[in-house]
């Protein structure tokens, strides 16, 4: 009985750990002049300057960073959230993005987000 109460105990601990992460809701691509304007929509439980999302980033199909969007303060009561990234630089022939969140705690989301870009 002990075992099963210390298994039930780590799933427990681990939903909880996972429920933390940042979510991200919507991804929103336009192309603007030669760059592209991403839009990312993220839902997490902010609780302060102690425990918030503080940044989401743009990969390409290689994990390669193309950009990074900071988030300076956290959004206690303002959730979900949305905030956008400017003047993005993709290669010529790009069709896909992908997006990733972080959180001040408990680093980058397991979750990657893969975005079709518009033709």
């Amino acid at each position: 009985m002990r075992q099963f109460s210390l298994m039930l105990a780590a799933c427990l601990i681990a939903s909880v750990s996972a429920a933390d992460e940042p979510q991200i809701l919507d991804v929103a691509v336009a192309q603007s002049g030669t760059g592209w304007r991403v839009g990312v929509t993220i839902a997490h439980p902010d609780t302060g300057w102690d425990h918030y999302a503080d940044g989401w980033e743009v990969l390409d199909s290689d994990g390669n960073r193309l950009g990074y969007r900071i988030l300076h303060h956290p959004h206690v009561n303002k959730q979900p959230f949305t905030r956008s990234l400017n003047n993005l630089v993709l290669s010529d022939g790009a069709r896909e993005i992908f997006v990733r969140a972080h959180c001040s705690v408990d680093g980058w989301s397991d979750e990657t987000v893969r975005v079709e870009l518009p033709r």
